[in-house]
C-alpha cells in the first residue's frame, strides 16, 4: 500500500473519530447545562480543559483505540455532572466544589487576613474596582469576592447613584420590545404578542414613507412606550469619505 493510500485511510479515520468526538462532546456539554464562561469557577475551567483535551485525543490519537478515550470522556463528564448535582443538593458540597463568597472590603477597609487566605493581592482588588469605575476605596461599603472570581461592590449610601425613587419620579413601564419586522419579513407571532396587527403596522410604515415591509431591515415595538423603531435597508446616510485640503 502506497503512502497516498495510507494518508487517505488515516484522514478518513481522523474524520470519523472527530465526528464521534464532536457529537459526544456536544451531547455532554448540553447535559452539563448552559453556564456562562464568566460564571465558571477555576475548578470548572480546569475540568473543561481536561474534557476538551480528552476529546482532542479521541480525534487524532491514532496510536490508540478510540473507546478508551470515549470512556474517559464519559467518566469525566459524569464526574462533573455529579459535582453539579451534589453542589445543588448540599451546602457543604457547594462550599467544597464551588466555594463561597468572601467579604474582602468592609466599610472602606481592606481585610488583609481574608485576602491572604484567598491568595489575592491588593493590586488585583484595586484593578477590579477600577474596572467598575471605582478609584477611591474609601467610597466602598462592602466588596464581596464571588466564587467565580468576580468582585461585587456596594458603595456607601452617599456615593450611590440616585434612583427614580430617590428623585420622587414616576418610572415608565418596563418590558421587552418585540421585533415586528426582521430582514424584510413580518413576524406574525410577535404582532400578536405586542397586541397589534398587520393593518396597524402598514399604517405606521406608510406614515414614514415606507410602502412595503421588504424595505425594512428591523422594526421593533415597545408596548409600554408605544414607540415603533424602524431601521431601513437604505438609511440615506452618506458613508463616502471626502478629501479635505
Amino acid at each position: 500500500m502506497g503512502w497516498e493510500a495510507i494518508a487517505i485511510n488515516e484522514a478518513l479515520v481522523v474524520l470519523a473519530r472527530s465526528i464521534v468526538a464532536f457529537s459526544t462532546l456536544f451531547i455532554f456539554a448540553r447535559l452539563l447545562g448552559r453556564q456562562q464562561v464568566s460564571q465558571l469557577t477555576f475548578f470548572d475551567y480546569i475540568l473543561g480543559i481536561s474534557i476538551g483535551s480528552i476529546a482532542a485525543s479521541l480525534s487524532v490519537d491514532l496510536g490508540s483505540r478510540a473507546w478508551p478515550h470515549w470512556v474517559g470522556l464519559a467518566v469525566w463528564t459524569l464526574a462533573v455532572l455529579g459535582i453539579q448535582i451534589a453542589s445543588t443538593k448540599s451546602t457543604a458540597a457547594a462550599k467544597i466544589f464551588v466555594g463561597e463568597p468572601v467579604v474582602v472590603i468592609s466599610k472602606g477597609k481592606l481585610l488583609e487576613e481574608t485576602m491572604g487566605r484567598m491568595r489575592y493581592t491588593t493590586g488585583e482588588i484595586l484593578e477590579q474596582l477600577r474596572n467598575q469605575g471605582i478609584f477611591d476605596i474609601s467610597t466602598v461599603e462592602f466588596a464581596v469576592m464571588e466564587s467565580d472570581g468576580q468582585l461585587s461592590v456596594l458603595l456607601k449610601p452617599e456615593y450611590r447613584p440616585a434612583t427614580v425613587q430617590d428623585l420622587g419620579l414616576r418610572p415608565q413601564g418596563g418590558g421587552m420590545s418585540a421585533q415586528l419586522i426582521y430582514d424584510g419579513q413580518v413576524m406574525e407571532e410577535n404582532l400578536k404578542v405586542a397586541g397589534v396587527d398587520q393593518a396597524w403596522l402598514a399604517k405606521q410604515l406608510q406614515e414614514q414613507g415606507i410602502n412595503n415591509a421588504s424595505e425594512v431591515f428591523l422594526a421593533s415595538y415597545h408596548p409600554s412606550t408605544k414607540k415603533l423603531f424602524i431601521d431601513r435597508y437604505e438609511d440615506g446616510i452618506d458613508t463616502s469619505t471626502k478629501k479635505t485640503n
